[in-house]
């Protein structure tokens, strides 16, 4: 028998339409949280799209959501939604799901990735590219302050196992992307991974739909604090990317 479809949406929780929605997954991110949205508000405020800022918390335990009451009538509408499943490809998941805009992407709470790539990215969304990346591997990128070697040497790892889905895209965690908003929302049904490998699987649908994938090269940074962690959620990611692989 084939799954049932799931159900749509009521219609009160579908935020109003804008031109772009960039979601923020945040669990426990009292201390990065702040400067990220200020920085985001400041950038968008001053481009000629509609936007929305939309922070998806992660069933947060510390003062996430006490922080974003500052940003209550800012320039750029500020919404916060929470997610009850536990997981940045849930959070993103359900940000998607619950938007209207013409363009959607996420970004992560340390503000690793310059907001002012999103001009390059609306540039190239607006010519029609399904899905726009920032990239830390593609000719032109910059690593500022790289991370622990441990950390290199998980994130090899991962890359190889996650080019036996996306053999063409070079980095698929900088965690920066952003999408038509109804092909993501259309393939975005389809995703299960709740995880760190959600990137990769949702990549992995936008080629399956015939899309392509372009990689924007950026100056990146790392930043203390990611919710990561390579012994605790390495296992996990690879056994989800190995899963991704088997389903094309």
């Amino acid at each position: 028998m084939a799954a049932r479809a799931p159900a749509p949406l009521p219609r009160r929780l579908i935020r109003p339409p804008v031109d772009l929605e960039l979601l923020i997954p945040a669990f426990n991110e009292q201390l990065r949280l702040p400067s990220t949205v200020a920085a985001t508000v400041d950038y968008l405020a001053g481009r000629p799209w509609s936007s929305a800022i939309v922070v998806v918390d992660n069933n947060s335990a510390d003062a996430t959501l006490d922080i974003l009451e500052r940003f209550a009538g800012s320039t750029v509408p500020v919404h916060t939604i929470g997610c009850g499943d536990q997981g940045k490809g849930a959070a993103v998941r359900r940000g998607i799901e619950t938007s209207s805009a013409r363009f959607i992407g996420f970004a992560d709470a340390d503000n690793a990735t310059p907001v002012e790539t999103l001009d390059r990215v609306m540039e190239l969304l607006r010519a029609g590219h399904g899905a726009v990346i920032a990239s830390r591997h593609a000719p032109g990128a910059r690593l500022e302050v790289e991370q622990s070697a441990l950390r290199r040497c998980g994130g090899l790892l991962f890359r190889t196992l996650a080019h036996l889905s996306l053999p063409g895209v070079a980095d698929t965690q900088c965690g920066f992307k952003f999408f038509s908003g109804p092909l993501a929302r259309a393939i975005v049904r389809d995703c299960r991974v709740d995880g760190f490998a959600f990137d990769v699987e949702l990549l992995a649908h936008v080629v399956r739909a015939g899309r392509d994938v372009v990689e924007v090269p950026v100056v990146w940074h790392d930043v203390p604090g990611s919710t990561f962690s390579v012994r605790r959620d390495g296992l996990r990611s690879i056994a989800d990317l190995l899963r991704i692989s088997l389903a094309r």
